[in-house]
C-alpha cells in the first residue's frame, strides 16, 4: 500500500483507562485489504475465546477499506464484535458518512477495548480520541441524542454520529447503532455492546486528502465506474422505488413471509408495497457518501396535534424492504402509515427493525396458542394487524419490563426456549429470519452465512434463477460458498453490495492497484476464502457447528415457490458447505 495512506493507521481506544494510541500496521492491511478482512483479523487478535459478550474484553472493531473515500458506492463501514445476540460472530455494515469520516480522520480501523464506569461518548478526529461525559444523555432516545451532539460538538470537515437508544443501554441483544439518523449497524446487537461498555455515542470528524498511485488513471476509472453504475438497469429500481420494490414480486411468487410465516402471500401487499409508499408517502431521497444511487427513501408521515386542528407534525422516516416485511406482512399489518409509526419508535428506541418484527410475530402466535398470557404481556393482547398494541409492546421490550419482555429482548430463539413455540420461532443461527421464503437457497444462506444474513450469499436470487430440477444440495452449497467468498472481497474494499454487478474481481483488482495494493484478480478469491474461513473458525472455537443448527419447522410447513422444502436437502447442503469451509484448514 502507499506509504502516505492513512488506511494503515489503527486507533486503539481503552474505555477503562480513558486513553488512546495509534499503531501503524501496513502488513495488516496488505494481507487483509481492509473492512471485513481487517476487522476479522483484529477480532481474532482482540477477543478471547472463552468470554461472554458482556465481558469488558469483548472489543468493538470498526474498519474501512481502500475504496472508501475514493470510488463510487464504496460507502460502508464494517463493525465486528462477539455478538451479544447469538454468542458467535457479530458483523454489521452501515452506510451513510461514517466510512468517509473515519478515512478522512486518518484511520483504517478503530479498536475499542474495556468498559467505562459511567456513560461516555467518544469524539474521534485526526488528533485521536476524546472522552466526553454522557451521563446526561443516558436514557435519551436516538433522535434526542443526535440532536444534542450536533449542537454540542463543533469541528470542521465531514462528520458522522453513531449512537444508541434505551434498548442498547438496557442490553437488548438485538439493539442497533444508528448513524446519520437513517442508516444502521442493525443486526446481531452492536447496540447492546455499546450499552455494556457505557458507550452512548461516537462522533467522527475528518478532512484530509487521500493518495492514489496514478491520478489520471484514478479519474478515468472513477468516471467509468460511475457511468456503469448509473446505466445498470437493475440498479435503477433502487433509486426510483427503493428496496421496497421487492414486496409485490415476492408476494406474487408466494415468498413473502406473512403472519409469522403461517402464509407466504399477504392479501394486503398492495397497501404496503414500494409503489404505494412512493406514490403517497415519499418525502425525500438521500444517498450515502460517494453513491450516485440515492436508495435511501424517506416517508413523510403527518400526524395531527391533539389540541391544534388542521395542524400537523411531519416526521421523516426511512423505509426499506426488510423493515416493511418484518413490521408489515410478518405482523399482518396492511397500513403503510401504521408501519411507519412502528419503524419510527423502533428507531428511537434503538432496536433492529428486522429482529423486532420477527420477535413480535412470534409473541403474537405464542399468545394466540396460549403459551403466554395477559399476565406475561402486562395486560396486552397482541393480534396480527394490531398496530396500537405493538406500539405499546416496543418500549416494554426495550425496558425489559418483566420476565416475558426480558426474554423477548433476547430474541425468538431464547424466548421460545423459555416459553415454548420453538417450531414457529424463526431464527437461524440465533438471528431472526430475513424476508425471503423463496426456497432452499434463501434458507441455506440464513443458515450457512457467516452472520446468518440474507446478504451473505443471496441464496434467494438463486431460488428465482434456477429451476428445482437444476438444484442439488452439493451444487447449491458450492454456488453459495463462491458468492460468499466473493462478498468478503467486496466488503473488504468496502463497497455496498448493490455494486456487485459492477465491482467484479477484475474491477476490484484494478481499484486496489490504484490504491497501492498489489493484488491480481486471480489472488482475490483466495484472499476472500481465507477471510471467510477465519470467520467460520472464530465461531467454531465458540461452539458453532453448521450440521447441528436448528432448522425452524415452520419453513418446512409453509409452501415456498419450490413447493414444500425437505429437511434432508437442507442437511445435506449444510454438510457440503461445512466440507468447503473446513477443506485446507483455517487458511
Amino acid at each position: 500500500m502507499l506509504p502516505n495512506d492513512p488506511l494503515k493507521r489503527v486507533l486503539y481506544v481503552d474505555l477503562s483507562s480513558k486513553r488512546f494510541w495509534v499503531e501503524e500496521r501496513p502488513e495488516l492491511f496488505a494481507e487483509n485489504i481492509g473492512g471485513t478482512g481487517v476487522a476479522s483479523k483484529l477480532l481474532e487478535e482482540e477477543c478471547p475465546p472463552d468470554i461472554d459478550p458482556t465481558d469488558a474484553r469483548n472489543p468493538i472493531i470498526l474498519a474501512v477499506g481502500p475504496a472508501n473515500g475514493l470510488f463510487p458506492i464504496a460507502s460502508k463501514t464494517v463493525a465486528m464484535f462477539l455478538s451479544p445476540h447469538n454468542k458467535f460472530l457479530g458483523e454489521s455494515h452501515a452506510g451513510g458518512r461514517s466510512a468517509l469520516a473515519l478515512r478522512l480522520a486518518g484511520y483504517g480501523a478503530v479498536v475499542i477495548r474495556g468498559k467505562s464506569q459511567s456513560p461516555v461518548y467518544l469524539v474521534i478526529d485526526p488528533q485521536g480520541a476524546k472522552f466526553r461525559d454522557a451521563r446526561g444523555l443516558w436514557g435519551l432516545t436516538v433522535s434526542e441524542t443526535g440532536r444534542f451532539l450536533r449542537e454540542r460538538e463543533g469541528g470542521s470537515g465531514l462528520r458522522s454520529i453513531l449512537r444508541i437508544g434505551p434498548a442498547g443501554e438496557n442490553g437488548c441483544t438485538f439493539a442497533c447503532v444508528v448513524t446519520e439518523t437513517y442508516r444502521h449497524f442493525g443486526r446481531l446487537g452492536l447496540g447492546a455492546l455499546f450499552g455494556y461498555k457505557k458507550l452512548k455515542a461516537i462522533l467522527i470528524t475528518g478532512k484530509r486528502a487521500l493518495p492514489v498511485t496514478d491520478r489520471k488513471l484514478f479519474r478515468e476509472t472513477y468516471d467509468e465506474l460511475l457511468e456503469r453504475l448509473k446505466n445498470t438497469p437493475s440498479l435503477r429500481k433502487y433509486h426510483d422505488i427503493g428496496t421496497a420494490v421487492n414486496v409485490l414480486p415476492l408476494n406474487k411468487l408466494g415468498a413473502l413471509p406473512t403472519r409469522n410465516l403461517q402464509q407466504a402471500r399477504f392479501e394486503g401487499a398492495e397497501k404496503i408495497s414500494g409503489e404505494y409508499f412512493a406514490e403517497r408517502l415519499l418525502g425525500r431521497r438521500l444517498a450515502c457518501a460517494h453513491c450516485p444511487m440515492a436508495c435511501i427513501h424517506l416517508a413523510a408521515l403527518r400526524t395531527p396535534y391533539e389540541d391544534e386542528p388542521y395542524f400537523y407534525k411531519t416526521t421523516f422516516i426511512s423505509y426499506d424492504y426488510e423493515p416493511i416485511y418484518a413490521n408489515g406482512s410478518m405482523l399482518g399489518i396492511d397500513s403503510a402509515e401504521g408501519i411507519l409509526k412502528i419503524l419510527d419508535l423502533i428507531d428511537n428506541l434503538g432496536l433492529d427493525a428486522m429482529s423486532t418484527g420477527v420477535v413480535l410475530a412470534w409473541a403474537t402466535e405464542a399468545f394466540e396458542k396460549g403459551l403466554v398470557t395477559t399476565e406475561d404481556t402486562l395486560g396486552l393482547k397482541p393480534r396480527f394487524g394490531d398496530v396500537e398494541t405493538y406500539l405499546k409492546m416496543l418500549p416494554l421490550i426495550a425496558q425489559q419490563r418483566n420476565d416475558f419482555y426480558a426474554a423477548l429482548a433476547k430474541g425468538v430463539a431464547f424466548a421460545s426456549a423459555r416459553y415454548g413455540g420453538e417450531d414457529f420461532a424463526l431464527a437461524f443461527g440465533g438471528n431472526e429470519m430475513p424476508g425471503y421464503h423463496t426456497g432452499y437457497g434463501a434458507h441455506l444462506t440464513f443458515l450457512t452465512g457467516a452472520r446468518h444474513s440474507h446478504l451473505d450469499s443471496a441464496g434467494y436470487s438463486y431460488d428465482q434463477k434456477l429451476k428445482p430440477e437444476e438444484i442439488s444440495p452439493t451444487l447449491l452449497a458450492q454456488k453459495l460458498y463462491a458468492e460468499e467468498t466473493y462478498r468478503q472481497i467486496l466488503s473488504s474494499a468496502v463497497c455496498c453490495f448493490f455494486g456487485r454487478s459492477v465491482y467484479n474481481y477484475e474491477t476490484l483488482a484494478k481499484v486496489f492497484r490504484i490504491c497501492g495494493f498489489d493484488y491480481d484478480e486471480k489472488d482475490l478469491p483466495l484472499v476472500g476464502e481465507k477471510i471467510l474461513k477465519r470467520k467460520y473458525f472464530f465461531k467454531k472455537k465458540r461452539g458453532f457447528a453448521l450440521t447441528q443448527l436448528k432448522i425452524p419447522r415452520r419453513i418446512l410447513e409453509t409452501l415456498s415457490p419450490h413447493g414444500k422444502l425437505k429437511e434432508e436437502f437442507l442437511r445435506e447442503a449444510l454438510l457440503s458447505y461445512q466440507k468447503l469451509l473446513e477443506g485446507g484448514g483455517e487458511g
